[in-house]
């Protein structure tokens, strides 16, 4: 038996590594991701239907342009019959071109089947923030996040175990203030 829980791991474990069979492990044949924006440094179509629509935005067309993705949920995974679950998350990544580093985070809202395999009949992902920082940034960056519980990680982990790197402070603000 899948649970909900291991429907949002094989989600993450797809995009962050770049495993667009996954995908089927995550959502439903007919799902629907709604992408809401608030930032410029980054771009999604605001409606895909359908894993094969989700998968290529989601997983092919993200990892054509970022890599060292590392994804987090920060909070406890949901129970194993939860029909729906939100959470915060927050992202670390480079860009493949320019060796830029980014860090983000907002929000997870997830609908499931109501029977096994629980996967994902709808995900809405708010993008709340995403800060552009230099590539020198990038080793602090992985190590901090390569060293943090994943993919589940309570705030005051990510946050206490962040490095000083300027740039940083508004997504530890925000993840702060989301408790």
């Amino acid at each position: 038996m899948q649970s909900p829980s291991e429907s949002i791991h094989a989600y993450i474990r797809a995009k962050d590594q770049n495993r667009p069979y996954w995908m089927r492990r995550a959502f439903a044949e007919d799902a629907a991701l709604k992408m809401i924006v608030k930032t410029e440094a980054i771009s999604f179509p605001a409606l895909s239907k359908g894993i094969d629509s989700i998968t290529e935005v989601l997983v092919r067309r993200f990892a054509q342009s970022f890599e060292n993705v590392l994804t987090f949920c920060l909070a406890e995974p949901p129970k194993d019959n939860a029909g729906s679950f939100s959470c915060d998350w927050m992202v670390g990544m480079s860009e493949r071109e320019s060796g830029a580093v980014r860090v983000g985070c907002g929000r997870y809202d997830w609908l499931f089947q109501s029977h096994e395999p629980f996967l994902a009949r709808e995900l809405m992902i708010t993008i709340e923030i995403m800060q552009v920082l230099p590539p020198v940034t990038l080793d602090p960056i992985m190590d901090w996040l390569s060293g943090l519980p994943y993919p589940w990680c309570p705030v005051q982990t990510a946050v206490v175990r962040a490095p000083k790197v300027q740039g940083l402070e508004v997504i530890l603000d925000n993840v702060r203030r989301k408790r």
